[in-house]
Order: C-alpha cells, then structure tokens, then sequence
C-alpha cells in the first residue's frame, strides 16, 4: 500500500460541509477535488471509469459511510478525496444515508494497493467513537489529524 491513508489526505481535498443532497451531486463534487491533482493525468477518464463502477453496486459500507471508486489506468498513484454532510445523502437505492464518503481512485495495475486502502479504512472507521471523532473535526487539518491519532492507536 502506498502509506497511510493520511498520507493520503490534503485539506484541499477534504469538503467537511458538502453543499448537495443527491448522490451525483456528491460524487461530481468530490470526483472535481482531484482534477489537476498530479496523480489523475486524465481526469476526465477517471471521472467516468469512477462513474460506471458506481452504477455496477452500491458503494456504501454502513454506518453512514461511502467508499465510492475505480481502479483504473487513469490514475498513476492511489488518490483520495473525502466529503462530509452534516444532514446525510441517500447514497443507494435503499435509501441509507450516508455522512462520510471516500472517493478513491487506484491504478488498475495495483488491485494490492486497493484492498490495502480499503482495509485500513475499515479498521480506521470500524468504531463509533472514532467514526464520531471524524463527523466532528472541525477542520479539513483537524480531520487529518483524527485519522493519523486513530492509525498511531491502531498500529495501522
């Protein structure tokens, strides 16, 4: 894996206070945090490969969490935004709403990377306590903080 996931995280890519309340609003919102990031050479085809693998199945993991992503050839690293909404977004066709969403991108190359990413975010929000620290960080920096202190304590 290429790191932490807060390795991963820079506050430019972190919206704590999502203006949207659909799905795709959600999506195109934070899909765009990572256009021009040096990682995504061809945004455009991210954002679509991005777009498909959602409509295959829900992304959701429960506990008002969303993992949306795509392994794909338009991304040379593992990349990461992540959004947050106070009021929660319908995020399948269920209806769960979902507060926290991880929008991942991973080079089709290194499915390794992928589930190392995806299980460090399962352990990192596998508590109540630790996925509250994350809905209240008041900050994109503070959030960073709060996934770093929960990896120190987790060994990860």
């Amino acid at each position: 894996m290429a790191g932490k996931i807060s390795s991963l995280l820079h506050p430019s890519r972190i919206s704590l206070g999502l203006p949207v309340s659909t799905r795709a609003d959600a999506l195109r919102d934070l899909a765009h945090l990572l256009d021009g990031h040096p990682d995504v050479p061809d945004f455009t085809g991210f954002y679509a490969e991005l777009l498909a693998r959602d409509r295959l199945d829900t992304t959701v993991l429960g506990n008002a969490v969303a993992l949306p992503h795509a392994r794909t050839e338009h991304v040379k690293k593992i990349v990461m935004a992540v959004g947050r909404s106070e009021a929660g977004i319908p995020f399948d066709d269920r209806g769960e709403i979902v507060k926290l969403i991880f929008v991942l991108g991973t080079p089709q190359s290194k499915p390794g990377d992928y589930l190392g990413v995806v299980s460090a975010l399962c352990k990192i929000l596998k508590t109540s306590a630790d996925r509250d620290a994350l809905l209240t960080a008041p900050t994109p920096e503070a959030f960073i903080a709060a996934v770093a202190a929960i990896e120190a304590r987790l060994g990860l």
